[in-house]
């Protein structure tokens, strides 16, 4: 317990400071989004692309690994739409909120996760990260859109908006490369190499710093059925769906921690862009991004706790 929470704690602290730093002001709004774009388009796909070109995934279990997450989203996915008119009747939820709940449930932080796994298990850490991410980030982000455009009021994106967004995706793009570079057998030039290691050190940091400065602690109101469901069935759910699919497809020891760390982070901070874009309840969807970050300074750890 003590080693799981001395690797999570610099990333808890490093939010927190992100958050104080956004309240005192000493960086304008609009002055984060250029941080965030820094981090987003630059910083996090030169780590991204850093590791995996020089990553051995033939020592990974990359396809069961992909697999078993891929299992626990879609398993996810048709527990929450199968519950969908239950939860309406029962809780009073309508569809536009529902599709918080979804997109707080199913899609995940990978800054976060990135952070904490490379706390956890370093260089082997951030390659499984981004195997994950390679089988989770393309997915979530279909299923999002679809369920926004079949129950939110906005117009829903063509197909070919959703494929250029998913190809122009930056971290789509670096880990693409990445996979190419390492199957070429190619090594970088030493100039480049350090450089690349020079972009990849600050990208986990202002990563997470600027997670903890889009957390709004204001918008919170007083806690209802939807804002609990959103806030806490990713966190309770899905590393169980995790746990038992690692296990049906035999993942174990660093490639099986990625998977719960990766089940059990928070949801992506982007997700209040695309409720926004859609029609959807974008303030519910803040709401739960907040919370959930909030949370999981307890319940990340206690995912690893348990299932690890």
């Amino acid at each position: 317990m003590f080693v799981t929470f001395a690797a999570l704690m610099p990333v808890i602290l490093v939010i927190a400071s992100g958050y104080l730093i956004a309240r005192t002001g000493a960086i304008s709004g609009e002055q984060w989004r250029g941080v965030e774009n820094l981090a987003y388009f630059v910083l996090f796909p030169a780590v991204l692309f850093e590791t995996i070109s020089k990553a051995d995934f033939a020592a990974f279990p990359t396809f069961n690994m992909g697999g078993a997450l891929l299992a626990s989203i879609f398993t996810m996915a048709a527990l929450l739409l199968g519950a969908r008119t239950a939860i309406e009747r029962t809780f009073g939820i309508p569809a536009v909120r529902f599709t918080s709940i979804f997109q707080g449930t199913l899609r995940w932080n990978a800054m976060i996760a990135l952070a904490i796994a490379d706390n956890i298990a370093g260089e082997t850490g951030l390659a499984l990260l981004a195997v994950a991410m390679v089988f989770m980030i393309p997915v979530v982000n279909v299923l999002s859109i679809l369920v926004l455009s079949r129950y939110a009021s906005g117009a829903a994106p063509s197909g070919a908006k959703v494929l250029k967004d998913l190809f122009t995706n930056p971290f789509i793009l670096s880990i693409v490369a990445g996979v190419l570079f390492n199957l070429s057998g190619l090594t970088l030039p030493g100039v480049f190499a350090d450089t690349l290691e020079i972009f990849a050190r600050a990208s986990l940091p202002i990563g997470i710093i600027c997670v903890g400065a889009g957390l709004n602690l204001s918008a919170l109101r007083r806690p209802g059925p939807a804002l609990t469901m959103g806030t806490f069935l990713r966190p309770l759910l899905m590393p169980v769906l995790a746990f038992g699919f690692a296990s049906l497809f035999g993942v174990d020891g660093p490639a099986f921690m990625a998977m719960i760390v990766a089940s059990a982070v928070p949801c992506a901070s982007n997700s209040f862009l695309l409720a926004k874009q859609m029609g959807g309840d974008a303030k519910l969807m803040a709401e739960i991004i907040t919370l959930q970050t909030l949370a999981a300074t307890v319940t990340v750890p206690l995912a690893l706790l348990i299932f690890t």
